[in-house]
């Protein structure tokens, strides 16, 4: 098995763990929430697993609306199509981040939402692919995003993705994402 083919096991095997977890912790209320997304760029893809935490907070509650969050914790797999701006040439990177989430979103938490957040990524290697650098592991990654919760708590959901170093190291050229996200609360 190749050291590449190692890695990706590696990471799926992570994935895995991770899916398994909110069952284990559900009952501690340590988790409130599991989401799987998936998601496309220019010439690479993303899967991505997080949990995530309410803050149990309501601000600036008005006519039946107010603004929460939560904390989302997620590991992620990305896969560049054009390796070092060659088209075929396959790069697989393993993402580790941590955001606050600020919701706008319905006093019953179910109906329509809108949603911001910015938070720390760890990438597993420096990404390069379709004339795209990002010159550090360490990465911000930020989104926009709406969606929709249902009366059964099922989540689903569209956002924009940016990941970049916020300009501290060149080259950064950063990296976008339209993802489709599935959560379901406990």
């Amino acid at each position: 098995m190749s050291l590449l083919n190692m890695k990706l096991s590696a990471s799926l095997a992570a994935l895995a763990v991770m899916a398994a977890a909110p069952c284990a912790f559900a009952s501690d209320k340590v988790i409130d929430n599991a989401s799987l997304e998936v998601g496309g760029g220019a010439k690479v893809q993303m899967v991505r697993f997080g949990v995530q935490k309410d803050w149990s907070q309501r601000w600036f509650q008005s006519n039946g609306t107010h603004i929460s969050g939560y904390w989302d914790a997620s590991i992620a797999q990305w896969r560049g199509n054009a390796y070092q701006n060659v088209d075929g040439q396959h790069q697989n990177i393993t993402n580790i981040g941590f955001t606050p989430v600020f919701r706008f979103q319905a006093d019953d938490m179910t109906g329509w939402y809108g949603e911001a957040g910015i938070g720390l990524n760890l990438l597993s290697k420096r990404y390069d692919n379709d004339s795209n650098r990002l010159s550090t592991a360490f990465q911000f990654g930020d989104h926009l995003g709406a969606g929709y919760v249902f009366a059964n708590q099922w989540d689903v959901g569209m956002k924009i993705q940016h990941f970049s170093n916020g300009g501290y190291k060149k080259p950064n050229s950063g990296v976008n994402f339209l993802v489709l996200k599935v959560s379901r609360a406990f």
